[in-house]
């Protein structure tokens, strides 16, 4: 099945809902996502599980043992502008957040960063720029 006939009869566009992460340390998780890049607590049905919003993007936290080996890359939250990806790299430097890669311009104009959360899991910050979100077949990017 292509991803034309996905799109065609009675299927819409599916949208990304949320992302779970498995956490040995769920409370340290959270004051990551809550405390250093701001997302809010939306629901807590019990100790071992919170799920977290900006908003738009959604983040489900759920107590456990991560498994070597996953198939994680990486989450990505996005900026309004290149400068925020900076001032976003300086306010996780005095966090005393690790910083995976110092912020980056990519050949497509986009700025991003990378840090880890507290269980490890790599976080990119990034701006793209309107060119960088418009379908181009073929493009290749250095992201």
């Amino acid at each position: 099945m292509s991803s034309n006939d996905a799109r065609s009869g009675a299927l819409g566009r599916l949208h990304l809902n949320h992302v779970a992460l498995v956490c040995a340390d769920i409370e340290a998780c959270e004051a990551f996502y809550e405390g250093v890049l701001g997302l809010a607590v939306v629901w807590r049905p019990d100790p071992d599980n919170v799920y977290l919003s900006s908003g738009t993007d959604n983040l489900a936290l759920h107590r456990g043992t991560p498994q070597s080996g996953g198939a994680l890359d990486h989450i990505g939250f996005s900026v309004a502008t290149p400068d925020e990806v900076d001032a976003w790299h300086e306010r996780l430097r005095v966090a005393a957040v690790p910083i995976a890669a110092a912020p980056r311009t990519h050949r497509d104009g986009s700025r991003s960063l990378y840090c880890k959360d507290p269980g490890g899991v790599l976080v990119q910050l990034i701006y793209l720029p309107p060119q960088a979100l418009r379908p181009a077949a073929g493009r290749v990017s250095d992201r």
